[in-house]
């Protein structure tokens, strides 16, 4: 009788299987709600620093570099940019959990791609932050450094062999990526994803508010960067492209003045405040 409680279709090692089940599903459930409150911290701050440079007050660069800055600036700053490893971390965990998933629902290839990629981005930012952290800036550049960056990778694309062609192609796809996520966010698909049965009917309408008007802010900065990119290629220019930063300073330069990026860092404030509601209530 003994050997039947150790078969492994036993009723206590079916027991044991699931406990684990339950108990990494925890885990990456964790990991994600982490990452969503991680995204949102660096995304109200860009839109905090774009409006002071709106205002005229100053302020470093308006990307996630200076947000990092502005963190390890505060009392505890460098507390906070270790949090925000752990939930960079977190975030690219559960998107790779998604892309190769063990257990679970079916899911079609093109998603798990998508999810693929953007656990690559996450685990890039993890270790980006982890390398300002450990610095405390060190790693960052000077001011215009996302700028620059994005300046010698363009410079170093059109050097090779058709890559005036790659780079175009590449900022292609980024007005695509851009425009997807503003078309999205209008047609609030975003709302499949989250627990509104769980919200009332007040919450549910501001959390739809932060999807729409943060959603279709960050689809326009994607746009415009990538129609940066654009032109470089078209005029073989790599000073056309532009960060972050750039980007959104570029708003401040077109004819509704500081006005549209005031506009367009009040998205992004309320895409952060939508990535905090998402930690609550997104369905993981």
């Amino acid at each position: 009788m003994s050997s039947h409680a150790h078969r492994p279709g036993a009723p206590g090692s079916a027991s044991r299987s699931t406990a684990r089940r339950s108990a990494q599903n925890e885990t990456l459930t964790a990991a994600g709600r982490a990452g969503f409150g991680a995204r949102g911290l660096v995304y109200v701050l860009i839109g905090l620093l774009a409006i002071r440079i709106a205002m005229g007050s100053g302020g470093g660069e308006a990307d996630r570099q200076g947000a990092l800055r502005e963190i390890a600036a505060r009392p505890f700053g460098n507390v906070l940019l270790w949090a925000l490893v752990v939930g960079f971390g977190g975030m690219a965990l559960w998107r790779a959990s998604r892309a190769v998933p063990l257990r679970g629902p079916h899911r079609k290839t093109g998603s798990r791609l998508l999810d693929g990629g953007r656990a690559l981005f996450y685990a890039f930012v993890c270790w980006g932050t982890a390398a300002f952290a450990a610095g405390r800036g060190g790693g960052g550049g000077g001011a215009g450094g996302g700028d620059a960056k994005s300046r010698d990778w363009t410079a170093s694309a059109l050097n090779l062999s058709y890559g005036r062609v790659l780079v175009a192609v590449a900022g292609c796809v980024v007005i695509g990526i851009g425009l997807t996520l503003a078309v999205r966010a209008a047609l609030r698909r975003f709302l499949r994803q989250l627990d509104t049965g769980a919200m009332s009917r007040r919450t549910r309408e501001i959390v739809t508010g932060l999807g729409v008007g943060g959603g279709v802010a960050r689809g326009i900065v994607f746009a415009a960067a990538g129609l940066f990119v654009l032109v470089a290629a078209v005029r073989f220019d790599p000073n056309r492209a532009k960060g972050v930063d750039a980007t959104l300073r570029s708003f401040a330069h077109t004819p509704a003045g500081p006005w549209l990026l005031v506009a367009v860092a009040t998205g992004l404030i309320l895409f952060g405040a939508f990535s905090f509601a998402s930690a609550r209530w997104r369905r993981l």
